[in-house]
């Protein structure tokens, strides 16, 4: 009985702060928008950017990036040293993002939230990985393409940060990265879609999303 509460504990804050939905805010409270009405109508950080620009953007995406490490480095403590509950919290708080309570079970893709998370638990392998978004990104200059790229590289980047680094992953780290990958991707499948007909969206080069133009998915 102990050990549910302790898991309660940790879990219940962890979805909690996930669950916060920032570019909703931003949106609603700044600009009179709902961004699920806008743009790709995903609550991320991205589309914050296509519809509201950078200076919109830029917070969403740090505090999306701040509640995943939040959640791992403060709320996976309220369980005890328990290794469990570290990974507990990584996994809510992305759960919450991406499946808000409070804009009904909607909310983003889970990229910066996870991002935030795992550099609470393997920060090289996350370096590693944002490095790869990055050069993603100039290259192709498709968020969606650099996402799920950074995010499917997280788990061999935990494993050249063991060997490099000296990094001592536990394992059970590893796997939570490859779920963590399979639900980018599961959340990204639209974006799929588009990318195979050509009609993904660029991030920039072509203008932010005019606030009134809806797209797909």
């Amino acid at each position: 009985m102990e050990l549910i509460w302790r898991i309660v504990l940790v879990v219940v804050p962890s979805y909690g702060i996930g669950a916060i939905p920032s570019s909703y805010i931003v949106g609603t409270v700044f600009h009179g928008i709902d961004l699920r009405e806008h743009g790709s109508r995903n609550l991320g950080a991205a589309n914050t950017y296509r519809v509201l620009g950078a200076r919109s953007a830029v917070p969403v995406l740090m505090f999306d990036i701040l509640k995943g490490f939040v959640a791992v480095r403060v709320f996976a403590g309220f369980g005890g040293q328990d290794f469990l509950f570290p990974l507990l919290a990584a996994f809510f708080v992305v759960l919450g993002h991406n499946y808000s309570i409070f804009v009904r079970f909607s909310g983003g893709k889970g990229v910066a939230t996870t991002a935030g998370a795992f550099l609470a638990l393997v920060p090289y392998a996350v370096v590693m990985s944002f490095v790869l978004w990055s050069a993603v990104l100039l290259i192709f200059r498709i968020v969606s393409v650099a996402s799920m790229a950074g995010t499917v590289f997280l788990a061999p980047a935990i494993l050249i940060s063991d060997r490099y680094f000296g990094s001592r992953t536990h394992p059970s780290i590893i796997v939570l990265a490859i779920i963590a990958a399979i639900l980018v991707i599961y959340k990204h499948r639209s974006n799929i879609q588009r990318l195979l007909r050509g009609e993904e969206k660029k991030l920039f080069g072509n203008g932010n999303t005019a606030k009134n133009k809806k797209e797909p998915g």
